[in-house]
Order: C-alpha cells, then sequence, then structure tokens
C-alpha cells in the first residue's frame, strides 16, 4: 500500500528576501492514506492556550516575533515527548522487554527490526522542525496554519477526516485538501511521524541516528519538497539567518 507521496506545490511566487518567507509558503506537502494506528495516542490530555495568531499584514519582524510565541513552544513540548520515548524505548530495547507499546509502534512506523524502530523513533534536531515550520506556514500566515493548525501543509484523502479546502485547485481543476488538527502539538507529532516513516527520508533517518550535524541533515531533507537541493538550501539559509541552532543547546 502507498503510504504517503510527494505532492507539488500549491502556490507560485514564493519571495525571499535576505532567507526570510514574505509571501506564500512553500506548500511542500503530504499525504497519508487512511491507517487506523497512523495516530499517535496521548495520554494527557492538552491544554489549549488561546494565542493571537499572526496576521500578514503585520512587518516581518512581527510576524516572527509571533510566531516564536506560538510555534516554538508547541515544539519543543513534541520534542521533548520525542526524546524521552526514543530514550525509553531504547532501553526498553536493550533488555531484551517485549511490550505492546513496542509492537504497536512497529506496526504504525512499517518496521519490523529494533534498529528499524529506533531510526524511526530518534527526533532530529530542532532549529530543523522550526525551519520547515517557518517556510512552509510563511512564518504562520498561511490560512492552513491560521485555520486548521497545520504547520507542515499535509494534505489529506480521506473525506471522513477534518480538513480544509485549499484556495487554488491542482492544474486549475482538482480541489486539494489540508488536514485539520485539533492544536499544533497534534500537526508537529503528525509531522514526526511523517518523517519517522516514509521511504522517502530514509536516508534522512539513517543520518540524523549518527549524527545532530544540522548542515548535514538538511541536505538529506532534498525529497520533502519538489524544489529538491533549492528546498535544503533555502532550509539551511532560514536556520542560519534566524540563528535557530540557539534551540539545539
Amino acid at each position: 500500500m502507498r503510504s504517503l507521496f510527494i505532492m507539488s506545490l500549491i502556490f507560485a511566487g514564493v519571495i525571499y528576501t535576505n532567507y526570510e518567507v514574505i509571501q506564500n509558503p512553500v506548500h511542500t506537502v503530504h499525504v497519508e492514506e487512511k491507517d487506523k494506528n497512523s495516530t499517535l495516542q496521548v495520554v494527557e490530555k492538552e491544554k489549549v492556550k488561546k494565542v493571537v495568531k499572526v496576521k500578514k499584514k503585520h512587518s516581518i519582524s512581527k510576524k516572527k516575533q509571533r510566531f516564536f510565541a506560538l510555534v516554538v513552544p508547541a515544539i519543543q513540548k513534541v520534542h521533548q515527548e520525542q526524546e524521552k520515548r526514543f530514550e525509553r524505548i531504547t532501553k526498553e530495547l536493550e533488555s531484551g522487554v517485549k511490550s505492546t507499546e513496542i509492537e504497536h509502534l512497529k506496526k504504525l512506523y512499517r518496521v519490523k527490526t529494533n534498529t528499524e524502530l529506533l531510526l524511526a523513533l530518534k527526533p532530529h534536531p530542532q532549529s530543523i522542525v522550526i525551519a520547515q515550520a517557518a517556510i512552509e506556514s510563511a512564518w504562520g500566515t498561511s490560512r492552513f496554519f491560521r485555520e486548521a493548525n497545520n504547520i507542515f501543509g499535509m494534505w489529506s484523502k480521506d473525506p471522513n477526516e477534518p480538513r480544509i479546502a485549499a484556495g487554488v485547485k491542482r492544474e486549475g481543476k482538482r480541489t486539494i485538501w489540508l488536514k485539520k488538527f485539533a492544536s499544533l502539538n497534534e500537526s508537529i507529532r503528525q509531522y514526526y511521524q511523517t518523517i519517522g516513516r516514509v521511504k522517502d527520508y530514509k536516508a534522512f533517518r539513517e543520518l540524523r541516528f549518527e549524527t545532530d550535524d544540522v548542515k548535514l541533515l538538511v541536505k538529506k531533507l532534498d525529497k520533502y519538497s519538489e524544489l529538491g537541493d533549492k528546498y535544503t538550501q533555502i532550509l539551511a539559509s532560514v536556520i542560519r539567518h534566524n540563528n535557530l541552532t540557539q534551540y539545539d543547546k
């Protein structure tokens, strides 16, 4: 079963000035087929805070200020969850413990071996996540972000799940639907899950298991966008010019 494929850009006319996304996001979107195990369960009920989201009319500095205030805490929270789970599962696997959770995760990430599972679960530096969030949501100004908490432009193929229609049709004919998330945290978890189980990111997973070197890792995300190597250059530039590696310390 084809679980996910890279789709083409929704919008044209992305403008970069000093490596800052100032117009439309690079909607590098992804679609996953219906999977009853596709959403990781979070026991603790999240408290949704009311935060004024970024508006398009604001200046670049204002957009960034609000983006960092809204998105970075959510990314930090989910990243911490990912790290704790990775460390816990690593210890369980090393001790030979067999659990229903491990079996569930193997099915969720479509892997067979313990090594493949650890490759899927290890989180990568937050600077990369933040930069991708900034690019894909145009610093939190995209309609998908504002109306659907969809930070990373995830497409939807399931008419029964919460979703919204894109304003521009594919090739002027087909309506594109994007997932609608209950919270930013949910959107970020879906992003990590996508990176962890899609074959296009296998090389990225293998490298992130060996190193946290951001400069090397971003080069393995060329399949995240139809822009290919250009996308990785933009990603590296956003990280560098906004000093995002400070969040990796």
